[in-house]
């Protein structure tokens, strides 16, 4: 595939992750959450420790601390003293932090199946597999 092909394909892939991000940000503001720090509680369970989110998020280590200052400010995560390293803070989600998660990611679905809803089954399907198949490690 040519250079500019990949390009356009990737800003374009960009554009459409943007728009669905800009469409539900009220419904994320509501949750009482900004874009960049639902991204950080999304992670959270998957990604214990801040350097891990730092790694994973691709962000620089001091949004992160801000990001989990602030949630961890709302009561949507937690941090505890990890037993095995006393030195380490293990982060979790709190059980509103769950709830808040979950109602954040509805409406970014919604969101997102708005956008969906202008292709017919067969090219959702394509588009699914295409997907999948761009992100298997090989």
């Amino acid at each position: 595939m040519p250079a500019d092909d990949a390009a356009e394909l990737w800003k374009l892939n960009q554009r459409l992750l943007t728009r669905v991000m800009n469409a539900a940000a009220p419904q994320l503001e509501e949750l009482g959450l900004e874009t960049k720090e639902f991204f950080v509680l999304d992670e959270v369970d998957a990604c214990k420790y801040p350097a891990e989110l730092t790694r994973k998020l691709m962000l620089p280590k001091a949004s992160v601390t801000t990001y989990l200052r602030n949630l961890v400010d709302s009561g949507l995560v937690r941090r505890e003293i990890d037993e095995s390293d006393l030195r380490r803070h293990r982060l979790m989600t709190t059980p509103e932090g769950q709830r808040v998660r979950a109602k954040a990611l509805e409406a970014l679905a919604s969101e997102f199946s708005t956008m969906m809803a202008r292709l017919d089954e067969r090219d959702r399907s394509e588009l699914r597999r295409m997907l999948l198949r761009l992100l298997e490690t090989e």
